[in-house]
């Protein structure tokens, strides 16, 4: 008997001795689940603030580009601004003051562009007379509708806009016209005046335009830079006199409308990059304006537009390539008055030109 209690006694022990190791491995192995798991949630924690702090840091670098762009682009538009100002003094005195060269110091016709530098930028202003814009209230059907082909616009629709020119500087008959059963059809609703255009803006309401047609937009060139293309305000005018066209500020798709080939027109604009044209008989040996004979000289009219295209001025001195552009049309009404001019109409977005 004493034996087998014995033996019992140490069966009892080892098994209790096993069951601890068994135990022992099982909260060893539980101890290591946890600590990777821990593990695991730490490093899935770390990814996920990482992936945050990135896409914060990208936030911010993108807001404060979005911002310095803005801030150069406000500083550009009062460098614009400015300069038209200044380009309107210039104006204003003309070519009575002269350096010793005998050149004058400030402006004197023709001049179609004035170039200024400021310590925060540089800006250029265009001098525009009306004088070389078709009245749009006098040009004929077969000058606007060949405006408007020249300005790349489709034939079925270019007639459309030209009889919707018609309609609205034409006498109303007795009754409404299709055109006015078309405006009054649409939201807000209005009708064709029937009267001669007052204001230029009036072409935004004819039936076909559309403001890109209107201010312009933007085409690329053969060497993948935006080219500005003119719009139906910079080629229509109401201020327009009866003359001749400014060879200087013309633009090729009026010169086409006035029956300068297109390939002709084109040259004659590349050419008055560099040099503007300052006499007749530069006119004269121009080739491709037979067509236009008498038309194109060196007009000038008591209605100017001044657009100005600014850049600002980097830290290091260089100019950035951001570009703002304004315009003002301005009538001249003569020294008796004080100011002798007035200011039109403001434009805070022009076609900046390149």
């Amino acid at each position: 008997m004493g034996t087998k209690r014995s033996s019992f006694v140490v069966r009892r022990s080892s098994f209790g001795t096993a069951g601890r190791a068994v135990r022992e491995r099982r909260t060893t192995n539980d101890q290591r689940r946890t600590k990777g798991s821990a593990l695991i949630a730490v490093l899935w924690l770390t990814a996920a603030l990482a992936t945050i702090a990135f896409e914060v840091s990208n936030n911010i670098r993108a807001e404060a580009e979005r911002t310095s762009t803005a801030v150069d682009g406000l500083r550009a538009y009062y460098v614009a601004s400015g300069s038209i100002d200044r380009g309107l003094l210039w104006i204003l005195w003309g070519s009575r003051f002269r350096n010793p060269d005998g050149t004058p110091r400030y402006f004197q016709s023709p001049m179609p562009m004035m170039h200024f530098d400021y310590p925060t930028g540089a800006a250029d202003v265009e001098v525009i007379p009306e004088s070389s814009k078709l009245d749009i209230n006098r040009a004929s059907p077969p000058q606007l509708l060949t405006l408007m082909m020249a300005l790349g616009v489709q034939a079925d629709r270019a007639q459309t806009i030209l009889q919707g020119i018609i309609d609205w500087r034409t006498p109303s008959p007795a009754g409404f016209t299709s055109f006015d059963r078309q405006y009054l059809a649409i939201s807000p609703t209005f009708h064709s005046r029937h009267a001669s255009f007052e204001e230029i803006e009036e072409l935004l309401l004819v039936r076909g335009v559309t403001p890109e047609l209107f201010y312009g937009s933007y085409q690329q060139g053969s060497d993948g830079r935006l080219l500005p293309r003119p719009g139906l305000k910079d080629c229509l005018s109401i201020y327009s006199t009866p003359g001749v066209f400014d060879i200087n500020t013309v633009q090729p798709a009026v010169m086409q409308a006035l029956g300068v080939p297109p390939d002709a027109a084109a040259q004659i604009a590349a050419m008055r990059l560099s040099t503007p044209f300052r006499s007749q008989q530069q006119l004269n040996d121009l080739p491709g304006i037979q067509g236009a004979a008498g038309q194109l000289g060196f007009g000038s009219s008591g209605v100017f537009t001044l657009r100005a295209t600014a850049r600002p001025r980097l830290p290091n001195g260089q100019l950035s390539d951001l570009r703002r552009s304004v315009s003002a049309l301005i009538g001249f009404v003569g020294e008796q008055y004080t100011p002798p001019y007035h200011i039109l109409r403001w434009y805070d977005h022009a076609a900046v030109v390149q």
